[in-house]
């Protein structure tokens, strides 16, 4: 063992001999940087917003992707800012399935929302309590905390705010299977992942323990995903590898035991991604042992064993020791009761413009999971699109009428440049084309409508993931800073339907690429251009991103520290 430790000594101290000067040299600059800024950062106080003077009261609901970005960004001597949360702090949830199995500790991957503002000199006021009605006529908000401080003591209190942001996610969507609420894990905040790790452990303890029959061991160990979506996936891959990198060696009596499941009701894992990343995914699971079921609907959970449904074969029911559900999200009931209230009873997700303003409401904005982004169609909107740009009302348009609106159409309704992406067509003149393929020199209002019948195809949903929340949350805070501003120079679009223009631009999502973890130091990567690659590689450039993106040094630094320790003494096996 002390000739091991040594060649590994020798091997670190062989290979930071070998690195160039000058790559020393920046190692040690990044790291004193990083390390000294942080610890000036440190010495900083929080202020506490008094609620005085003349600045409109800033409430934001939640602290999930959305509101921590919201937070981040936003200029708190502009408004008097209000955070209510059942939780103070911050997680980075796409680490998640690694704090499962000790890959990454749990706080590793939160930031208390407090020292976000205070490492930026910010000034606001925070609440733990959750908040269960909004009335958005009187402009309150109605809160409970856990621990009653008021004189009935059972912690209720009531807030009013100038402008609202909504962001307090989703839930788990169960889509009322029966037994999945009293039986499955979910994976949606840092307690659901302690909670598997917990439970993994104890399954193993379980099988572990004398008087055991075969099948007994075998139930304990049965490890069952339901959902093959990115969390899913990620997840069955790091029970994988926690289970043949370190339990095993520690429990190999039962080690054989052993069966990871993966239950998928669409007929591959993974489809929101590229079909070579799905079938790659796949083909992996199965050299690796999980076992995965396609096109097999679960239809009941006991505390015993999962009842699943295929065409072909019925009703099967297995047994299992720990069963995890990640099948995708649901709305909040206060959610539900807030769209009853502004005339959206009959959706199931909130609705906002491109502006995040909530439909139905004034002040009110709502970002992240609990809401979409209910994209104007231009099919709605044809008639004045026309009379905007018949700036002669001579009754028709010719091209040069049109491209004296196009750059407005293109950023108020995105469609259009999509349709004429997938279409491929080089540009707007090719949509007024008659049939004969000849363009046509003028429209009226007819051969408008049908030059763009087609266009409104092209509308897209925005995917729930924290990259979109936290653009919106970003994209927010920055009209909210230039409010002013944008006041007295609207930098937005023509008003199709009104005078003058927008005083912002709209949202627009970009998409930066997305990962999949596979195990075995592989990951799969979708990056924008059509990239896509899945191995080693890009397993380093995973861990790079992800530590890039953490909210401070100080959970970077935790994060990297973790990564590392795993490497050299491998992940922790106590049930903590």
């Amino acid at each position: 063992m002390a000739s091991g430790g040594m060649s590994l000594v020798r091997r670190a101290a062989e290979a930071v001999r070998r690195t160039p000067r000058w790559q020393k040299r920046l190692v040690v600059f990044t790291v004193g940087v990083g390390t000294l800024t942080y610890a000036c950062q440190d010495n900083r106080v929080l202020q506490i917003c008094d609620g005085t003077g003349n600045k409109k009261k800033l409430v934001i609901l939640g602290t999930g992707w959305a509101g921590a970005s919201f937070l981040r960004n936003i200029d708190t001597s502009l408004y008097d800012v209000h955070v209510v949360s059942p939780r103070n702090y911050f997680t980075f949830t796409p680490l998640l399935p690694s704090v499962t199995c000790g890959t990454v500790e749990a706080r590793s991957v939160v930031e208390p929302i407090r020292n976000i503002v205070r490492k930026r000199n910010g000034a606001f006021r925070f609440w733990e309590a959750e908040c269960y009605k909004i009335d958005p006529t009187s402009k309150k908000i109605h809160c409970r905390s856990d621990v009653g401080t008021n004189i009935d003591g059972n912690g209720e209190f009531v807030v009013d705010y100038d402008y609202l942001v909504v962001s307090v996610g989703a839930r788990p969507n169960t889509f009322n299977t029966p037994g999945v609420t009293e039986n499955c894990h979910f994976l949606k905040e840092v307690e659901d992942a302690q909670k598997i790790r917990k439970s993994v452990l104890k399954c193993f303890e379980r099988a572990s323990l004398p008087n055991l029959s075969e099948e007994e061991r075998k139930k304990n160990l049965h490890f069952v995903v339901i959902g093959g979506g990115p969390t899913g996936v990620e997840f069955a891959a790091e029970l994988h590898d926690f289970v043949n990198e370190d339990l095993a060696k520690l429990y190999p009596d039962v080690k054989k035991y052993v069966n990871i499941s993966v239950i998928e009701a669409g007929g591959h894992i993974l489809t929101m991604f590229d079909k070579r990343i799905s079938q790659f995914a796949e083909e992996k699971f199965k050299r690796d042992g999980i076992d995965l079921k396609t096109n097999f609907k679960v239809v009941k959970v006991s505390d015993k064993d999962i009842t699943m449904s295929n065409p072909a074969t019925g009703e099967v029911s297995v047994p299992y020791g720990m069963a995890v559900w990640s099948t995708g999200i649901g709305t909040r009931p206060i959610i539900m009761d807030f769209m009853k209230e502004v005339g959206q009873g009959s959706r199931r997700v909130l609705a906002t413009d491109e502006w995040l303003r909530v439909q139905g409401c004034e002040d009110v904005y709502a970002l992240g999971d609990c809401a979409t982004i209910a994209q104007r169609k231009v099919m709605e909107d044809v008639a004045a699109i026309f009379r905007v740009a018949d700036k002669d009302n001579s009754g028709t348009l010719t091209v040069e009428k049109i491209k004296s609106v196009l750059g407005d159409i293109y950023e108020r309704y995105p469609q259009v440049k999509l349709y004429l992406k997938s279409n491929q067509m080089k540009g707007f003149h090719d949509l007024l084309k008659n049939s004969e393929g000849k363009e046509s020199k003028e429209l009226d209002i007819e051969e408008f409508k049908k030059a763009l019948a087609q266009v409104d195809s092209q509308v897209k949903m925005l995917p729930a993931t924290a990259q979109v929340a936290s653009q919106q949350g970003t994209y927010l805070a920055e009209c909210f800073n230039r409010i002013q501003t944008c006041e007295q120079y609207p930098e937005g679009p023509i008003r199709i339907r009104g005078e003058g223009r927008h005083r912002f631009k709209p949202f627009r999502y970009r998409h930066l690429g997305q990962f999949a973890p596979l195990g075995g130091e592989q990951t799969a990567a979708q990056l924008p251009g059509d990239w896509v690659h899945v191995g080693h590689s890009t397993q380093w450039l995973w861990y790079s991103v992800y530590a890039s993106k953490q909210f401070s040094w100080r959970t970077r630094m935790l994060v990297v520290s973790d990564w590392g320790k795993r490497f050299i003494f491998g992940r922790d096996s106590s049930s903590l």
